[in-house]
């Protein structure tokens, strides 16, 4: 599992060691780290170190020294290195080792962005070394300027030292302009802002670098399951068991506008390992139900005659259907755990249990903070994303999903977990009608199984966010495997979901 930290908590744990007199050796642990992984994406694309240039693009804190620290050691690998100090200034003694190992500074002003922008661009490699996790704010001035132009212009590959210059450590917020990185390499632990949109669109890939702060780091503010988590927490069935002790779900989705959401719905539930659907719904999405999907079982028409483990509701159900509606109000109410996808938002009361896994997109997180007094709009939650999942989950009680190309999911309290599997070609109309059915299909099977989840370290009120986060990570990896670089159907999504389960 992968833990992210706010940058506040990175420089707390730092602070012993800096006390004790050892900054200077978290400084070299950094920069030789940066280094090595600059030399290893070189040698991965085929470009021989020696003889390669570098630019390095420095403030006048520690984040700077630590990029000209790192260029020195490139230097004396026989890299051709040009570092500019864009605050006029530099770390002293990194600037000090970097000019003793041949790299050559020089000074951005207003007059030369333009001219440095060109020749950074010209370098097999880009350092961005100007603003760390204390930074507030962006670029300004002529630093923006020369990022501006050094990101509209061809370039080699770009290495952020720590974050993406501009990112919010803390939040994932990004200020233009930002100089996308096609790597991160991050000290002592994974800053959240990297595992959170849009920080995530600038980071490119993450490396974290051990500097020897790791034991001093507290509870995680973001988690991200990986392979080996979803291999622990899924459930597999026991020699005995059988449709009902593999858990039953209830399906309210589907209507006569969106038919096909049920089906869809339906067969992401199905492919997702649950023992037994029950589907309640119009006659027309029964209809297809029933001819798409013969292991569902369709009836009783009434949410208090339905035996099921958890309820999956929402998933295309059309403005004005009351029935359907007032089937979604009567799910909540039994009490038991609930996946609540787009078409239910409207119809829920204003307090939600944990339990209740909400899962809208951008639009409609929206509109749900405005119903607590908070108006985001659709910018705004797409600009901070992080902050508006957490300010969703606080005020209405509920586990809230936020879908997108990274999906965040968040309990009323404790972490966050972050999923990043999906592939772009996953934007396509019914995907998450399908993610809906994979994630009531897991809390059918995981609605009281709470001692899996705290051997992974995950608390009894953070389950229902894992559950939702692996239910993330298996919809982006079938996706991913369905499209194989091309446009997938979200049919096909569903398709691959006992492949990804296999192989976990």
């Amino acid at each position: 599992m992968i833990s992210a930290y706010t940058g506040t908590q990175i420089r707390e744990a730092e602070k012993p060691l800096l006390l004790s007199g050892a900054g200077a050796v978290l400084m070299q642990r950094a920069a030789y780290g940066l280094a090595n992984a600059v030399i290893r994406e070189l040698v991965a694309r085929g470009i021989r170190p020696y003889g390669a240039s570098v630019a390095v693009l420095t403030g006048k804190g520690n984040n700077g020294g630590d990029g000209l620290f790192a260029a020195a050691f490139l230097a004396a690998r026989g890299m051709r290195t040009t570092a500019v100090l864009t605050a006029g200034e530099a770390h002293p003694d990194g600037l000090a080792a970097f000019e003793r190992a041949g790299g050559r500074a020089r000074t951005l002003t207003d007059h030369n962005a333009g001219e440095l922008a060109a020749a950074a661009a010209s370098a097999d490699v880009v350092i961005d070394a100007v603003l760390g996790t204390g930074a507030q704010g962006g670029l300004r001035g002529a630093t923006a300027s020369l990022v501006g132009k050094l990101r509209a212009a061809a370039h080699g590959f770009v290495v952020a030292c720590d974050i993406p210059s501009g990112v919010d450590a803390d939040t994932g917020e990004a200020y233009d302009p930002v100089l996308p990185a096609d790597l991160t390499v991050t000290f002592g632990g994974a800053k959240a802002g990297l595992l959170a949109d849009p920080g995530a669109d600038h980071a490119g890939r993450v490396l974290v670098i051990p500097i020897g702060i790791e034991t001093q780091l507290p509870s995680p503010v973001l988690r991200r399951l990986e392979s080996a988590d979803l291999a622990r927490l899924l459930p597999p069935p026991t020699r005995r068991s059988h449709k009902y002790t593999r858990g039953v779900l209830g399906v309210v989705a589907g209507s006569q506008q969106y038919p096909g959401a049920a089906v869809l719905a339906c067969r992401g539930a199905l492919a997702a390992g649950v023992g037994m659907v029950r589907y309640l719904g119009p006659p027309e999405p029964t209809r297809l139900v029933r001819q798409a999907c013969p292991e569902v079982v369709c009836g009783p028409d009434n949410v208090a005659d339905a035996h099921v483990q958890a309820w999956l509701v929402g998933s295309g159900i059309a403005d004005g259907d009351d029935e359907q509606l007032q089937r979604v109000r009567d799910a909540v109410e039994t009490g038991l755990p609930v996946a609540a996808d787009a078409g239910a938002l409207p119809a829920l009361p204003d307090a939600l249990p944990p339990h209740v896994v909400l899962t809208p997109h951008g639009g409609e997180l929206a509109h749900v903070l405005q119903r607590y007094g908070i108006d985001l709009g659709r910018q705004g939650v797409d600009g901070a994303t992080l902050d508006a999942v957490r300010q969703a989950a606080e005020r209405t009680g509920a586990t809230v999903l936020l879908k997108g190309a990274t999906t965040l999911v968040a309990a009323p309290y404790g972490p966050v977990f972050s999923q990043a599997e999906a592939t772009p070609w996953m934007a396509t109309a019914g995907s998450g009608d399908v993610l809906a059915g994979v994630l009531g299909s897991l809390l059918a099977q995981h609605s009281d199984d709470e001692e899996k989840f705290a051997a992974c370290g995950i608390s009894a009120d953070q389950r229902w966010a894992a559950i939702g986060a692996i239910a993330a990570s298996l919809h982006g990896r079938a996706g991913t495997l369905a499209s194989a670089g091309g446009p997938v159907t979200a049919g096909s999504i569903a398709h691959f979901v006992p492949e990804v389960m296999r192989t976990l």
